[in-house]
């Protein structure tokens, strides 16, 4: 196989969306989407604009949701990426516009979560309510990472393996988002020898608004 070299601006070689709700100074939620996100164990790796409202929450109150929309749910996400938390707008973000009203411009509904003040969001099928314990700069100096331990994990029944705490990796499929594009998973090439969910039922397509 023969390479060339090239120089992406971005690297978004394709990682799952998540809507971060974050708890606002006069106690409103924010709601915001992000794709810089990874999980190990039971923490979850965050990557935040430094100058958006959703760092500036975590920094000062470190409750949050993590909630995962699925593919068929992309036109939502998209509502919410050219909105703000911040008034004034940062000056960074120039196409950008303040809505303080996140979950209604997205046409989203807030649920209240169990241990966390921030609200999760009730169409999303996974849900996951997290605490921040790390806030701080990357090494470029560029964008904030938050490392947030997960309290509790909320999931749809028709993604769950029946009778088990697993994610049903055949039912769910999570939105992900490849070189600012958004896609959903194909069909399974197999799994790993460390899976206690082997396949049990054909794929089934995952709820969507």
């Amino acid at each position: 196989m023969e390479h060339v070299t090239i120089a992406p601006s971005i690297l978004y070689v394709g990682t799952p969306v998540a809507l971060l709700a974050t708890e606002n100074p006069d106690g409103t939620a924010n709601l915001a989407p992000m794709s810089s996100a990874w999980a190990l164990g039971q923490v979850v790796v965050l990557g935040l604009g430094p100058e958006g409202q959703t760092a500036a929450n975590l920094a000062a109150r470190p409750d949050l949701t993590i909630n995962f929309p699925a593919p068929d749910q992309w036109r939502a996400v998209e509502r919410l990426a050219p909105l703000t938390g911040r008034d004034p707008v940062p000056a960074s973000k120039p196409r950008f516009r303040y809505e303080p009203e996140k979950y209604a411009a997205a046409g989203l509904s807030p649920a209240p979560a169990d241990l966390v003040g921030p609200p999760v969001v009730a169409e999303c099928p996974l849900q996951l309510e997290a605490r921040a314990v790390v806030v701080r700069h990357d090494a470029a100096e560029e964008f904030v990472i938050v490392e947030a331990r997960v309290l509790r994990v909320h999931a749809d029944p028709d993604i769950v393996v029946p009778g088990t705490q697993h994610v049903d990796p055949a039912r769910w499929s999570p939105l992900i988002y490849n070189f600012r594009h958004y896609f959903g998973l194909g069909e399974e090439r197999g799994h790993s020898f460390r899976s206690e969910t082997p396949t049990m039922w054909p794929s089934a397509p995952s709820k969507g608004l």
